[in-house]
């Protein structure tokens, strides 16, 4: 315990003299958690939407009014012909367009039936899918509205009906900060924890005191402890910055128990500096080590559940995200947070971390070639 209490100085000391660390611990966080969930928002607005009217109508107004109401499209261009309209989309004016025909009330009134055109430029599929989805609704409830028109008063009663009364648990505002922020911050702590120890025993091998670290009677265990143990303290710092930030700016407190979130983290940070280590072991720069855990955390975020629900990837992906400790976290900490989930609902991916812990960090250990 001597050893590794000599070692931890050094580090603490080390680290705490490095601006550049002192800054990705306090500042970084800080920044992150207030700017990206302000920008990953997952509502799609401003569609720029251009409309062909042929028709000219009270009806076409109308329903071109309920469209602008919306808040949802910013209406482009009124175009006299689908030609001229097309060249908005390709020119990237427009996402959208609504080509109303000639005859649409007249049509609508006589024959109870109109079609109408919608051209969707899928380039960006997301912003396409959700405005074509916007607009379809709008249409259903204006073609629901004219309905309701042509049935007497005093048969209004006797139509059948259905209400849908919906209760959205957990997040009863749909607030998409309330979603985002939790996942946010446990790949803030991915990040942090994992490229501070990546670099760690590099910059030892680029500075030349692993040599002189090598030839001291220090186990390779009391090393690794030793370089794991600060960071897996600042790692648990910056979680605590990033509830902080996330109660005083967002609103959001935690529904579970503290216990639960730290325990779940402190493990997570074992595994994730774990992983950081050995990759420190094996490359001879931080430019190599930089490279590397740039390519593992692309995977541990976009394949770990913030932005597209494991769920909806491919088997293969699904497979995949098994392997990735990062996604076990988001989801404990979207759990606890959110759902006020204990022990016993976050207690399988304790398990998986803990396993994840001990791999990682056994084959550091064993892959730091240390010479007396």
């Amino acid at each position: 315990m001597r050893t590794i209490g000599f070692l931890l100085q050094k580090e603490f000391r080390q680290i705490l003299r490095n601006r550049t660390i002192r800054g990705m611990i306090f500042i970084m966080p800080i920044i992150q958690l207030i700017v990206i969930p302000m920008a990953a928002d997952y509502e799609v607005k401003n569609i720029n939407l251009a409309i062909v009217d042929h028709d000219h109508s009270p009806y076409t107004q109308k329903l071109i009014l309920k469209i602008a109401a919306s808040g949802y499209f910013k209406l482009n261009k009124y175009s006299s012909s689908f030609k001229e309209a097309f060249t908005q989309i390709e020119t990237d004016k427009a996402d959208l367009i609504l080509e109303i025909p000639q005859g649409f009330e007249k049509n609508l009134i006589r024959e109870n039936e109109q079609k109408l055109f919608i051209a969707i430029n899928a380039i960006n599929g997301v912003k396409a899918s959700m405005g074509g989805a916007y607009i379809g609704n709008i249409i259903r409830s204006f073609n629901n509205e004219i309905r309701l028109e042509f049935i007497q008063p005093q048969k209004i009663a006797e139509v059948p009906a259905v209400e849908v009364v919906p209760s959205n648990w957990f997040n009863a505002e749909m607030n998409y900060h309330v979603f985002m922020v939790p996942g946010i911050l446990a790949i803030l702590v991915t990040m942090v924890g994992g490229f501070l120890s990546a670099l760690n025993i590099v910059k030892e091998k680029e500075a030349g005191t692993i040599e002189q670290i090598n030839v001291t009677p220090i186990r390779k265990h009391h090393f690794i402890i030793g370089k794991l143990i600060p960071f897996w303290v600042l790692g648990n710092i910056i979680f605590t910055i990033g509830l902080l930030i996330a109660w005083l700016i967002y609103g959001i407190v935690p529904q579970g128990n503290l216990a639960v979130l730290y325990t779940c983290t402190s493990v997570y940070l074992l595994a994730i500096l774990g992983f950081g280590l050995l990759i420190s072991t094996f490359c001879d720069t931080q430019q190599q080590a930089m490279l590397i855990m740039f390519f593992f955390m692309m995977i541990f975020i976009l394949m770990g559940g913030l932005y597209t629900t494991i769920e909806s990837m491919p088997n293969w992906a699904q497979t995949v995200a098994r392997f990735n400790p990062a996604s076990y976290l988001i989801e404990i900490v979207r759990m606890v947070i959110l759902k006020g989930s204990g022990f016993k609902d976050v207690m399988p991916h304790i398990i998986k971390l803990s396993l994840f812990a001990i791999i990682l960090n056994g084959w550091a250990i064993y892959n730091y070639k240390k010479t007396s």
